[in-house]
């Protein structure tokens, strides 16, 4: 049988740069549970996720980050889903009996965190018009599969992480 903690399960959800990781491992030490990054597992069993995307195109990604999402969820623990997760409708239908955080930030916020790059859908010109685009296409969904809604604009991420730590210990 499995014991209270190990049951505990709690999903990050959010625009890219929203400190879905540094939180999210946060929130595990402090809960005592695992932290698993859907993301980082999906590109250990199948390779770079942009070499995903280019070789068999975004569909396929989906189906992938759905089945590491259920994995995920069966397992417990702290789970941290990459940004475009919640576009999938099936991966939604996975969140809905959990309780879901969703990291919002805002673009100015955003600016600072995306320097450096190394995130294929902001590639180009403009990242922060494409970040900005991007979250607009999403808002929606990350409001669907949303039980509660954490900023984490100009907030220390400590302060993001206590804060989701003492509201996932009143859901019990």
């Amino acid at each position: 049988m499995m014991s209270e903690a190990e049951q505990l399960t709690l999903v990050l959800v959010g625009p890219m740069a929203a400190g879905k990781t540094s939180i999210g491992r946060r929130v595990a030490r402090r809960l005592d549970v695992p932290f698993i990054d859907t993301d980082k597992r999906i590109a250990r069993e199948h390779g770079p996720i942009p070499a995903i995307f280019e070789e068999h195109g975004e569909p396929h990604f989906r189906q992938l980050e759905r089945a590491a999402v259920a994995a995920a969820l069966e397992e417990g623990g702290v789970i941290s889903l990459g940004g475009g997760a919640v576009t999938d409708a099936g991966t939604r239908e996975l969140l809905l009996p959990h309780p879901v955080a969703f990291l919002t930030v805002s673009p100015e916020a955003v600016a600072d965190r995306i320097r450096g790059g190394g995130r294929p859908l902001l590639a180009g010109d403009d990242p922060l018009e494409s970040w900005t685009r991007i979250f607009e296409e999403r808002r929606g969904w990350y409001d669907e599969v949303a039980t509660r809604m954490f900023d984490t604009s100009r907030r220390p991420m400590q302060r993001v992480a206590d804060e989701i730590v003492t509201w996932r210990r009143e859901l019990r």
